[in-house]
């Protein structure tokens, strides 16, 4: 497949106004309407030269929209409120919009039941438990959430409590 289209541009680092994340960087409108397909707002980031991350064109107040910098990404990129900011961003045309831990995917390659509960879920549900399980450390954690997120997909018919789920996640 050939590589996506690229939009360059620069931002300044802004503390959010609202309590769902802490700062962000605006995005053009012009290069947000390219990038946003319908409700598909996935994209590939790089910041100041950084490798890519995946993340989502987010609509913010008065019609503007932002990609959210976390306090980890502002920590690995030196960033103070107010900073400017080389920003490229692509669209992200991956199957979930975060990459699929071997581990997960080698657990629902073996389970028909579990493979055919977690792909019914929504695409934000998918990218949440990609997410959870990715972050895992080790080969052994990241395989132990798989199989914790599987057997409470199976135990409560494909619906996910994020509240059980994390005391699930907890114990060993």
């Amino acid at each position: 497949m050939p590589a996506q289209k690229s939009h360059s541009f620069t931002s300044s680092l802004e503390k959010s106004t609202n309590k769902l994340w802490g700062c962000h960087v605006r995005v053009p409108g012009s290069v947000a309407a390219t990038l946003i397909r319908g409700m598909d707002r996935r994209v590939l980031c790089s910041m100041n030269g950084t490798p890519e991350r995946q993340c989502a064109i987010v609509a913010y107040e008065k019609g503007s929209f932002v990609i959210t910098v976390n306090a980890e990404q502002r920590k690995t990129l030196r960033l103070d409120f107010g900073a400017s900011v080389k920003v490229r961003l692509r669209k992200d045309t991956s199957e979930y919009g975060l990459p699929m831990p071997e581990e997960l995917n080698e657990l629902l390659r073996q389970d028909k039941d579990g493979r055919r509960l977690f792909h019914a879920l929504t695409p934000g549900r998918l990218r949440t438990l990609l997410y959870i399980v990715g972050k895992g450390s080790s080969v052994d954690q990241r395989l132990h959430r798989s199989t914790v997120i599987v057997r409470h997909l199976k135990e409560n018919s494909g619906k996910i409590s994020y509240k059980q789920l994390s005391i699930a996640l907890k114990k060993r």
